[in-house]
């Protein structure tokens, strides 16, 4: 089994386990997206089971200080770190797609928001994927499921491309 296909399974006690979980993620998505088109991140779970919260602690990772909010009515963030020759370009956005039922709006959402994303290299963390009608390529996933004793996260990297495909 290639090491890339592992699947690791975390226990989130409480939100700020999830945050420290969101900054833990930010250095693997940065690694990733230097020298590329930025990082996608797509995170699945219940009402309630912390996405905002993991993108809150993603964002301070990533070196965003401003504070984070949910963008259920928004649709879509942007935020940058705001120093160094960065400033003024994206480092995240933050793309939620609860409210939008029909795919197609999803889709068209989620391609402007991706096409900006990787223009700047920000990473794009999406809640509510399975609003798409597709599932993105080259994705992480974290799906967030309540336990009794706090949230479990399953953490998914990308799949591997095969030889020869990029």
């Amino acid at each position: 089994m290639d090491p890339n296909d592992a699947i690791e399974v975390c226990h989130l006690a409480d939100a700020s386990a999830t945050d420290a979980l969101g900054r833990r993620l930010a250095a693997r998505l940065k690694g990733q997206g230097e020298g590329r088109r930025g990082a996608l991140l797509l995170l699945r779970g219940d009402l309630g089971a912390g996405k905002t919260t993991l993108v809150q602690g993603l964002a301070a990772g990533l070196g965003i200080t401003e504070p984070i909010t949910s963008p259920t009515f928004a649709l879509a963030q942007h935020y940058d770190t705001g120093t160094g020759p960065g400033a003024g370009v994206a480092a995240l956005v933050h793309l939620d797609l609860y409210r939008l039922e029909q795919p197609a709006a999803a889709d068209e959402l989620f391609a402007q928001e991706e096409e900006e994303a990787s223009h700047q290299g920000a990473v794009l963390a999406v809640e509510w994927p399975e609003r798409l009608s597709f599932r993105p390529e080259g994705a992480w996933e974290v799906l967030l499921t309540h336990t009794e004793t706090g949230r479990q996260a399953r953490i998914t990297p990308p799949r591997s491309t095969p030889a020869g495909q990029r």
